[in-house]
């Protein structure tokens, strides 16, 4: 099962760091690692994505209201958010947000929180499969 990432940070090097975590894992299909978070919206809105790494903290746009016109597409993106800056967390949970990171972040939370998302959409496969 390929999972279709995308990640979204200002900073170059957090965005290298996680891309290459990212790169390392086998079940992970890398389609776009941006700088801007509107940028990111536009390739999202084209192509289907199943998981988005996203900054909170960036020059246009916050990943928090990233995440919140994500959740208004038809078939939207779960949104992972990263930040330096626990406090956001509330305010990514209010929102819905699949998991908030606390940065500085190990490659140990980043796979979990994918064995998370994975678990999570073969349960729900497995619901749309009874349903059926």
């Amino acid at each position: 099962m390929n999972i279709r990432v995308v990640v979204v940070d200002n900073s170059e090097e957090l965005l290298v760091k996680l891309t290459g975590i990212l790169k390392g894992m086998s079940e992970i299909e890398l389609c776009g690692s941006f700088p801007e978070a509107i940028a990111a919206m536009q390739y999202i809105r084209e192509h289907p994505v199943d998981l988005v790494f996203s900054d909170i903290v960036m020059p246009d746009i916050s990943g928090i209201t990233l995440a919140s016109k994500l959740y208004e597409l038809p078939d939207p993106p779960e949104v992972v958010l990263l930040s330096g800056i626990p406090g956001f967390s509330l305010e990514a949970f209010k929102i819905h947000v699949f998991s908030f990171i606390v940065k500085p972040y190990t490659r140990a939370q980043i796979s979990k929180v994918i064995q998370s998302y994975k678990e999570t959409r073969l349960s729900g496969e497995a619901a749309d499969l009874q349903e059926g």
